[in-house]
């Protein structure tokens, strides 16, 4: 089975409990001195095997080998990584069973960080993620006022638009953004709009 790391508990002497996103599932798992071992990192992706599904405890992690990325040597790279996988571990703290959409996704995103900036990434994987749950804002009212936005916007959680003076924040061209919702892509973004899209997931998925 594999998996991505979203969460790390420390237990009682040098265990952990990991909650891992696979291809299915979200399930949280014992790993016994998983403290000492490199591979229980977050945000990794591991290959692994299930020991106690059926037992009145939790099922222990076994077998567990990590399935690396180039990237992952770049320091400035896992920081931002490890800030959007912290993020989607909030946003599905209470899942369990889940659609391979997730999986995928972060699959696709982890491969394409070799390459691309990260942060362009993980703001065009968060649209995707924002189109599949059906979270696309499409009203061209404030949603905070309500009254009619105009060339500038702000962006609330979740890219919710509103007046810059709704929520006294930064802005974007409100023509760019409604073009990243068509195309999913920040191509047509300068890196300023794109650090503002991005810390605007930091807050929330």
């Amino acid at each position: 089975m594999k998996g991505f790391i979203l969460h790390i508990q420390p237990v009682r002497d040098e265990d952990c409990i990991v909650r891992i996103l696979s291809f299915d599932r979200v399930a949280s798992y014992y790993r016994f001195y998983g403290a000492r071992h490199s591979v229980i990192a977050l945000g990794f992706l591991i290959d692994f095997e299930v020991e106690g599904e059926d037992g009145k405890f939790l099922p222990r992690l076994r077998g567990v080998s990590h399935i690396g990325f180039d990237w992952l040597k770049s320091n400035a790279k896992v920081l931002i990584w490890h800030q959007f996988i912290r993020a989607l571990s909030i946003h599905l703290k209470d899942v369990e069973e889940i659609d391979a959409f997730y999986y995928n996704l972060l699959l696709k995103s982890a491969q394409k960080m070799n390459r691309q900036n990260p942060k362009r990434v993980l703001c065009e994987i968060y649209l995707e993620l924002l189109e599949y749950e059906g979270r696309i804002y499409h009203d061209d009212n404030c949603y905070i006022c309500q009254n009619r936005l105009g060339y500038q916007v702000s962006l609330m959680q979740s890219f919710k638009l509103t007046h810059p003076e709704c929520i006294f924040s930064a802005h974007i061209h409100k023509k760019s953004i409604l073009e990243a919702f068509e195309s999913k892509s920040t191509i047509h973004m300068d890196d300023i709009e794109v650090d503002y899209l991005f810390s605007v997931i930091q807050r929330g998925l």
